[in-house]
Order: C-alpha cells, then sequence, then structure tokens
C-alpha cells in the first residue's frame, strides 16, 4: 500500500512530553468500527470489558542503552560518537544505531567511559554491530553504568531526560531487562488499577518481548513493500499459551495491551489462532489486509503519521475507522505518543480472529 495513505496532520502541541499522573489518569478513546467514538478514561477499562476476558502485558524492562563516547584511532583526534543499542546479538555483541556512522569503520574502537567497544560491522541507515570488551552480566553492569534512558526522540529532543524519567518509562509490572525502548501503552497501568482489572474478574498474563529502537525509524519508503522491520527477541511461554488457548475456548476474548504484545502474540499462533510458544526473534510487519489470528482487542498510545504502528492499527480497526478516530483525537485534544493517552481498539470487517 501506499505510504502517503497513513499520513495525517498533528499539531506539534499534540505530543506529551510528560504522562498523565497519575498513571491511570490518561484518557482512553474506545474505537469500535461501524460506532461513534467513546471518550473514557483509562481507568474505566474493566468496565469496557468482560469477565473472563484475558489482558496481555510485555513484561520486557527498559535499559540505558544511550551510550555516548568517543572513537579513538592512533594519530587522530577523537571523534564524539553516539550509540542506541537495540538488538543483542551474543554475550559480548549489540546491533546498535550510532551518529555520525558516516565516519566510523569496520576495526574503530570507541570508548564509553570505562566501557570499551569495536565496530564489527557497518550496515545500511546508521546501523553498526559492536563488539565489546566483556560479555554477559558483567557488560549488563557496563552499560547500565554508562549508558542513559533512550527516551525517543520526539521527546528527547525538546528537553532533557531527568530522574522522573526513570519512574516514568517503565512500567509497574516491568521485569525481564531488554529493551530500548518503552511497551508504552502498558505505562498507563497503576497498582491500582491492576487491583480493579483482577476485581472485575478480568484475567491477566504476561509475555516479553524487548522492544528495539526500530520502532522509532520514520517508514522512508513510498510503498509497505519497501520497508524492512527491524528484528525484536520475544518469548511466550508454554503455560501462558496454554492459559490463552483455554480462555478463547471458554468464550473470552484475547487483548493485547501495546503493539508490541499483540506483534508477539501473532508471531506465535497458528492459522487457527491457538497459541504456542514462542522463543526468537520477530520481524512481523502488519498492514491493512492482513487477518489477526490471537488478538480480539488492543489498548495502545496514539502514534505518529507514517509509522508502522498506524498502519497495524489500521490493519486492527480499518484504515477509515482510525483515521476519523485520529481526527476525533486531535480535535478533542488527546496526547499523543509514548507519554500520551490511550485508546481501546476492537477489530474491523476483514480482521476478526479465527
Amino acid at each position: 500500500m501506499r505510504v502517503d495513505l497513513f499520513d495525517f496532520d498533528l499539531p506539534e502541541t499534540s505530543i506529551a512530553l510528560r504522562p498523565a499522573e497519575p498513571r491511570d489518569a490518561g484518557r482512553m478513546l474506545v474505537v469500535r468500527p461501524g460506532e461513534a467514538p467513546l471518550d473514557q478514561f483509562v481507568r474505566d477499562l474493566p468496565g469496557a470489558l468482560r469477565p473472563g476476558d484475558a489482558l496481555v502485558f510485555n513484561d520486557t524492562r527498559v535499559i540505558p542503552a544511550r551510550l555516548n563516547g568517543v572513537r579513538t584511532r592512533p594519530g587522530a583526534p577523537g571523534q564524539r560518537t553516539e550509540v542506541l543499542l537495540h538488538l543483542r546479538e551474543a554475550a559480548d555483541r549489540w546491533r546498535a544505531f550510532a551518529r555520525p556512522a558516516k565516519r566510523l569503520s569496520p576495526g574503530d574502537a570507541l570508548r564509553f567511559g570505562e566501557l570499551m567497544a569495536t565496530v564489527v560491522e557497518k550496515a545500511e541507515a546508521g546501523e553498526i554491530v559492536l563488539a565489546f570488551d566483556r560479555a554477559g552480566p558483567d557488560l549488563d553492569v557496563a552499560i547500565a553504568a554508562e549508558g542513559a534512558l533512550p527516551l525517543p526522540p520526539y521527546i528527547a529532543g525538546k528537553r532533557a531526560t531527568d530522574a522522573r524519567d526513570v519512574t516514568d518509562y517503565q512500567t509497574v509490572y516491568a521485569r525481564h531487562p531488554g529493551a530500548v525502548a518503552a511497551p508504552t501503552a502498558g505505562l498507563h497501568f497503576s497498582e491500582a488499577l491492576l487491583a480493579d482489572i483482577d476485581a472485575a474478574g478480568l484475567r491477566r498474563h504476561h509475555v516479553t518481548l524487548h522492544v528495539g529502537a526500530g520502532t522509532f525509524l520514520p517508514v522512508k519508503a513510498e510503498d509497505t513493500d519497501g520497508h524492512r522491520m527491524h528484528a525484536e527477541i520475544g518469548q511466550l511461554d508454554a503455560a501462558t499459551a496454554e492459559a490463552l488457548n483455554a480462555t478463547r475456548a471458554a468464550g473470552g476474548r484475547i487483548v493485547a495491551v501495546g503493539t508490541t504484545a499483540l506483534r508477539l502474540l501473532e508471531s506465535a499462533a497458528h492459522p487457527d489462532g491457538t497459541l504456542a510458544p514462542f522463543s526468537g526473534p520477530t520481524d512481523i510487519f502488519i498492514t491493512p489486509g492482513y487477518r489477526f489470528r490471537a488478538i480480539d482487542a488492543l489498548v495502545t498510545n496514539f502514534h505518529l503519521p507514517r509509522s508502522t504502528l498506524f498502519m497495524l492499527v489500521s490493519a486492527f480497526s480499518g484504515l477509515e475507522t482510525m483515521r476519523a478516530a485520529y481526527a476525533h483525537a486531535i480535535r478533542a485534544g488527546y496526547r499523543f505518543y509514548s507519554y500520551g493517552d490511550a485508546s481501546l481498539l476492537f477489530p474491523g470487517p476483514g480482521a476478526e480472529t479465527p
């Protein structure tokens, strides 16, 4: 499909630079195709679902993946370099985006404080592969010491990262370190809201997808066929897959909290919609025409124009439905992007699960 079909005008004033306080005080637009969008609040979510439905959360934990350092070459002055880690490839290796990448070459040494790395591969669009001077948990400790929280560029470009972000840009249920971007739909959930979900007879389950920096990359191709998704590592264990299959068999619905949970579940689903255990990379790219197999509803934030995430929600609820919903959200003053408000989406014609 033409990428410009997913474009829309978004005022700069719609971009949220801080989250709502408390977390569950954000607004929530309920979108049911064929009906007018409904303005609610995130804390109203339990009443918008049915007892027996299951919410699936991504429990990845954001790491301080932005490293600022210096390129060192014998006889040459140091060149300041910034890298954003986005995919771990081995115990001592990360794939990363670098600035300025065009001045880097394989064999270059980079120093990030006490941490050293060597450029072992240079790819397209500023992407490199780094081999570090330590591995495993030792490397994790060094990255935590030298790195900074990787706020999205549309926030980091407008204000400095501060101590509030260390808490704000992490879900309350984050468990497994490895993400370089937060699963932002989950940022709305407070401990109080999770308790309300349990009291409403809804079930909660967790999967893990380590969100990569590729989620921020613009779609530069003119057609969706020309865009390449970056792989992300995820896991769905056997017990969770079995529990979600039982939810469906009992007439309950599977509600993905965030596009990352959705992408992992769809990667793990058989054609008939049943889920199997999954562990490994996924680069699934969902655009209109995709038939969903594992998801019955989606909680998600409001996304960028021309982004893969707006393409995904358009595939789920319908392009015209989502264009109308986003126009309503802009008029009504909803806040967009990572720290913005939420939506609860239901499937449109052709997207319904088996």
